[in-house]
């Protein structure tokens, strides 16, 4: 079988070692750490090709701004085999406004918000909120459209810059207000085939910058899995109460979701209560969650593609932690062309893989940064706090000019007795039509 991924990032790479397992796997763009010969024999390549003109049995969409963009329709035009919802079900990620109104309609528990357009109007509702206050730009942001804060003349200011384009282009034009969310973050993402939802393993990812959960949102600094506090019972609840209530609006609005749902939930006191739909593999969740997968990732695909989602997955006992090394400036901008040292070297420890981010080849043939968030490096291990201790060891040997990266991720996990994540058996066999 042949698997083409489309993609270049983190989040492609971790699918196409994944995938490449069963499968030889070809990725569009790709970036120059992927190309390889897995151990079960199968080859990774890249091409420059469109994915259309990519033969393949499965294709697998890894950004967001393809499905929004119609990739998953035209490519099911051509009769091919896709994984990856249509517009219709990339909107959800593609507008935070429609999503959020979904959320209503489901009555599926989130926070408080509204979605507005003129200035006066946001910043009326942002008034009436306690704090502290979100400001969120409706389109797609790269992961960096989100303001949480404590003051209102930031919160108002934010979304002034937003309204009028000059923060967020058109993406921001209209924004979403809404109260924070107290408590731990957890990400669960599932497989859907139309039909059914099969939950993978929950992970928990670090979206501010710096230690402590200080400084401005990115795409993402790092995650681990499992994360203690989501044990099988949890699981259900956010399956019960966020995700099978949305995807079964969309079955009645005549959405045929064939793809991944990520749920971005925040525990509260009250229970989960979500933050936001992706529409996609999350990233770098999806560098934890898949190394700790013992199943085959292209049958799963290949059946929640065709509409037969039936495999229950197995998971492996090691705790994944994943670190994100970032260039200079990132997120605000980011300092590229720089010349990445230690690579091989990092890759060398016991458990520990690297997966390129945001590189590229310079003229001499060296890898260099060409983004804001570089490399990843996941290490997987008996337990958090040995996989953490082995990728904080691999990074030593990684060096650019201007690299940074968190040294806090999963380190509160790494002191709690994670449980082993059950599988999903009992869930899957009592799975039910979202309508």
């Amino acid at each position: 079988m042949k698997v083409c991924v489309v993609g270049s990032g983190g989040r492609e790479h971790a699918l196409a070692l994944a995938l490449g397992r069963s499968a030889d796997v070809v990725v569009t763009p790709g970036n120059p750490g992927m190309p390889a010969v897995t151990s079960e024999g199968w080859q990774i390549t890249v091409t420059d090709a469109p994915p259309e003109a990519v033969d393949a049995d499965l294709v697998v969409v890894g950004p967001e701004q393809p499905l929004v963009d119609g990739l998953a329709d035209r490519l099911r035009a051509m009769d091919r085999l896709v994984f990856g919802p249509g517009v219709d079900g990339a909107l959800l990620e593609g507008s935070k406004g429609f999503m959020k109104d979904l959320l209503a309609e489901a009555c599926v528990p989130t926070a408080r918000y509204g979605t507005f357009d003129t200035l006066v109007e946001a910043t009326a509702f942002l008034r009436e909120l306690p704090g502290p206050w979100v400001v969120k730009t409706d389109g797609l942001a790269g992961g960096k459209g989100v303001l949480v804060t404590d003051s209102i003349g930031e919160a108002e200011a934010d979304i002034a810059a937003k309204l009028s384009g000059s923060s967020f282009g058109d993406a921001g034009r209209k924004v979403v207000v809404e109260e924070a969310l107290a408590g731990p973050e957890c990400s669960l993402l599932a497989l859907c085939d139309g039909k059914r939802v099969v939950p993978l393993a929950p992970a928990q990812d670090f979206k501010r910058v710096a230690d402590g959960d200080d400084g401005p949102n990115t795409g993402g600094m790092g995650a681990y899995s499992p994360v203690p506090v989501a044990d099988e019972r949890l699981v259900d609840r956010m399956l019960d109460e966020a995700v099978e209530p949305l995807l079964g609006v969309l079955r009645r609005r005549g959405i045929d979701y064939r793809g991944v749902l990520y749920a971005g939930l925040i525990l509260t006191d009250d229970g989960p209560k979500v933050l936001e739909y992706n529409v996609r593999f999350g990233d770098p969740e999806t560098q934890v969650v898949l190394p700790r997968l013992d199943e085959d990732l292209t049958g799963l695909l290949a059946e929640a593609a065709t509409g037969r989602l039936r495999t229950e997955p197995r998971w492996r006992r090691d705790a994944c932690v994943c670190v994100v090394l970032a260039s200079e400036g990132y997120p605000i901008s980011s300092r590229t062309g720089e010349l990445i040292e230690g690579l091989e070297a990092a890759g060398d420890h016991e458990g520990v893989t690297v997966l390129h981010a945001g590189t590229r080849l310079d003229d001499e043939g060296r890898i260099v940064t060409a983004g804001g968030r570089v490399i990843d490096v996941s290490a997987l291990a008996p337990s958090i706090h040995e996989a953490r201790e082995r990728a904080y060891l691999a990074i030593r040997d990684v060096s650019w000019p201007g690299m940074h990266y968190r040294t806090d991720i999963a380190a509160a996990a790494a002191s709690t007795s994670a449980p082993t994540v059950a599988n999903s058996s009992m869930r899957f066999e009592q799975a039910r039509p979202f309508s």
